[in-house]
């Protein structure tokens, strides 16, 4: 018979007056993986919160192994048993290895005084149950994000955790990086961990997912197996929506918008060509640290190449700055759109007009606010923002909406170039196909978009053409009857991965 670590019963939670939650009901049982899916702003961090003692329910019980708690607080949560690890992972970047595991530990102990052996003791102990191995006197800001991630989960496991929530944890992980911590989330599982599983990826939702509960505008549609459900039936119950994106395909050649011509940055990128017409949308793909970042960066103006050539409808440019690149018609949709992308604390409106300022003032300088309203609300709706409350703090909306501003903010640039560096990583699937269809009737309309991703399915679904980048070099060009052939997603994902590289294709 199954144990029941955790119960749930008829949650509700209303932030004023409005239903964050409505009658919730779930349970956890022990050595069980639960994914809890759903678009973003549907109540699962809400939930997650209310479950580790974060927020109390407005109506509602949890028990916790046969046992009602009232008033849950967060260390009583902690010391029955219950970790969060969200997505910022709330380390200490100044502190080492070592200290960062051992620190709940020591506070829990309320040792007086600071034994170094002990804490390097208790720091071995955790890496060594998910098999990690990290040298415990580096500082924590000198880790990658992968490796920080392990040092947040051998954190929660120093205190006999019994329940671990973990608030998408693969969102800035790579490929391999994913699938090791995949593992250790299963290897938990068969150490009889109870493990709550966030993510908008699919993939790793059928991967490792015992049981899939899904919950929409704060009601859970209910609790399915992973055997249950497929991706296009899980998209349904999640959204209420059929959820598709065709191939894009360019219908005619067009003329060249952009060319990149022989362009080289020592330990960034070397000798890349590239050819973007009219109503392309060119896939940059590779694994993280390939150069294809840095090339965005180059083409904005934000990062100088030391030679070859941009080419703006035929026409060299020199793009010394995002002045430059915004003047010749580029614009960039950042890699990480809360510290790149956005101004948190300020409205939408202002963000959506910070990229054309200039051309919403008057001869005396002055901001024309009739004008920046109008074009704030236009854009709010062509982007199908969720909340269409032009003066709300950005900071207040969920990942999807945040995304979609940015997207918004650039194109009333108007741009001829548009490069999205990551432009759907921790949205949802509701608003990534959003995203989808205004980048693909972006280039139905004429635009040439350049897209990096390392989701191939991403890529797949919206791009004529692939650029496939390793160490700062095209290894592999595809284009659209290339894209067409039996088995090539499978082909592409060995050439990313693998040390045997293809020739470059013509």
């Amino acid at each position: 018979m199954s144990e029941i670590l955790l119960k749930g019963k008829n949650i509700w939670k209303s932030f004023d007056g409005v239903h964050a939650l409505k009658d919730i009901d779930i349970e956890i049982e022990k050595g069980k993986i639960i994914c809890l899916a759903g678009e973003n702003g549907c109540g699962k961090s809400t939930l997650v919160k209310i479950l580790s003692g974060v927020h109390q329910p407005t109506k509602g019980t949890i028990e916790i192994e046969g046992e009602e708690i009232t008033n849950l607080t967060p260390i009583k949560a902690i010391e029955k048993g219950i970790q969060v690890i969200y997505q910022d992972l709330s380390l200490f970047p100044h502190m080492s290895v070592a200290e960062n595991i051992a620190m709940n530990h020591m506070v829990r102990s309320r040792e007086k005084f600071i034994d170094k052996k002990e804490i390097e003791k208790i720091a071995k102990e955790q890496l060594e149950k998910i098999g990690a191995n990290l040298d415990i006197n580096m500082p924590v800001r000198n880790l990658s994000i992968a490796n920080k991630q392990l040092v947040a989960i051998a954190r929660a496991l120093s205190l006999d955790t019994k329940i671990l929530f973990m608030d998408e944890p693969t969102t800035a992980l790579t490929k391999k990086e994913v699938s090791k911590l995949l593992k250790i989330v299963v290897g938990l599982k068969e150490k009889g961990i109870s493990i709550v599983f966030i993510s908008h990826k699919l993939n790793e939702v059928f991967e490792i997912s015992d049981q899939i509960t899904v919950i929409r505008d704060g009601i859970k549609v209910g609790d399915f197996s992973a055997k249950e459900l497929n991706p296009k039936s899980l998209s349904f119950y999640m959204t209420g929506r059929e959820i598709g994106h065709g191939r894009y395909r360019k219908p005619e050649k067009t003329e060249n918008v952009l060319e990149l011509k022989n362009l080289t940055k020592t330990n960034n990128y070397t000798d890349i060509n590239i050819e973007l017409e009219k109503g392309d949308i060119l896939g940059i793909t590779g694994l993280l640290g390939s150069g294809r970042t840095e090339l965005a960066l180059s083409i904005f103006g934000l990062n100088a190449p030391e030679s070859g050539e941009i080419l703006v409808e035929g026409k060299k440019v020199e793009i010394k700055s995002p002045v430059d690149a915004l003047d010749n018609g580029i614009a960039l949709l950042p890699e990480d759109r809360l510290t790149q992308g956005l101004f948190l604390d300020s409205s939408e409106k202002v963000n959506i007009t910070a990229t054309i300022l200039d051309k919403i003032k008057n001869k005396f300088g002055i901001l024309n606010s009739k004008e920046e309203k109008v074009l704030a609300k236009n854009t709010v709706n062509k982007v199908n923002v969720n909340n269409k409350n032009i003066d709300l703090k950005v900071r207040n909306l969920s990942g999807g909406n945040q995304q979609k501003i940015v997207l918004g903010k650039w194109m009333v640039t108007d741009p001829k170039v548009f490069i999205l560096d990551a432009p759907t990583v921790g949205v949802d699937i509701g608003s990534k196909s959003e995203i989808y269809e205004k980048i693909q009737d972006s280039a139905r309309d004429g635009m040439g978009i350049i897209l990096i991703s390392d989701e191939l399915e991403e890529i797949m679904a919206n791009c004529n053409k692939v650029a496939i980048m390793h160490e700062g070099k095209i290894i592999k060009a595809l284009n659209e009857s290339d894209l067409d052939k039996e088995g090539i997603e499978e082909e592409m994902f060995n050439i990313i991965n693998n040390s045997k590289r293809g020739e470059i294709v013509e």
